[in-house]
């Protein structure tokens, strides 16, 4: 993250301050027993989300492109979505549990996204073509969907827990009822798997032209460990829906399974590139910085 132009790093310190501050504003909701500290928390989220929108125009100015194109851009991405989604959401869904896991799963993932931060890189060329940024936009969809899923498995087993020790109090008017619960986290799978579909068959599609183009070994592409992994999950998806709409699984069950899941996403858009040094990315081999100077 040191290595981030100054201005970028500035802006990067800013959202990482601002989703703490929601965090802590989210657990002093709870402490505090009603939402008399909303409007302060979506005002945190908003301003973040506000920034890190900033943040990469910035980059795409910098590299004259769509900045989806490297694991930095593409997590920062994730979390405007996601955040957005919660904005959108919390008019109606107003329990403080909502409230603080969906702000702390946020604070997750820019954490992730610090941890694999990058100065801005010129893009290849196949980058600019419509299939990268459908299969960006799909793949990015995919990720906010099961992240939604993860949140609403949290607050599923969090609310259950809590039933189960009949400590009605701290779930009633704090937690979504576990029916509700139940469904957002099917609702939000069944459009995970939809949008991952279209991003794989959209990757496919643009690995084919670009193995053309380039004479590189199209099979080479597909064993990727970030692809291989992408396919699992999508495998993985795939079949806990089929079990859920045969009824073959409780919702708790789900709701663990879908944690594995997210588990399982976060390591192939991180971990992967961390650990199993992934060459899935559209950034040109060797390509110097673009460091964005204000």
């Amino acid at each position: 993250m040191s290595d981030l132009p100054i201005f970028e790093l500035v802006m990067f310190v800013s959202v990482v301050a601002a989703y703490i501050a929601a965090a802590i504003t989210s657990v002093l909701q709870i402490v505090a027993g009603g939402r008399m500290y909303r409007q302060f928390l979506v005002a945190f989220v908003g301003i973040a989300a506000a920034m890190e929108t900033i943040m990469l125009l910035s980059r795409g100015i910098a590299i004259n492109a769509v900045p989806l194109t490297g694991l930095f851009e593409s997590l920062i991405v994730l979390t405007i979505v996601f955040s957005l989604m919660y904005l959108f959401l919390s008019i109606t869904i107003r329990q403080v549990w909502f409230d603080c896991v969906m702000v702390w799963i946020i604070l997750l993932m820019v954490l992730i996204a610090g941890g694999v931060a990058a100065p801005a890189s010129r893009p290849e060329a196949i980058a600019a073509r419509p299939w990268a940024i459908v299969h960006g936009i799909a793949m990015i969809l995919g990720g906010a969907s099961l992240t939604f899923a993860a949140a609403s498995a949290v607050l599923y087993l969090l609310g259950r827990n809590e039933l189960k020790n009949k400590k009605f109090m701290r779930v009633l008017g704090k937690i979504p009822n576990l029916e509700k619960l139940e469904h957002m986290n099917v609702y939000a799978l069944e459009a995970c798997f939809l949008f991952v579909t279209f991003g794989i068959v959209s990757g496919i599609g643009m690995a084919a032209i670009n193995s053309a183009a380039h004479g590189t070994s199209f099979t080479s592409l597909l064993t990727d460990s970030k692809i291989v992994l992408i396919l699992v999950i999508w495998a993985f998806l795939g079949i806990t829906l089929i079990l859920k709409r045969r009824s073959a699984l409780k919702g708790k069950t789900t709701a663990y399974l879908t944690i594995t899941a997210f588990i399982l996403i976060l390591f192939a858009l991180a971990g992967t590139a961390v650990f199993c040094k992934t060459k899935h990315n559209f950034i040109k081999p060797g390509a110097a910085a673009s460091e964005i100077k204000r």
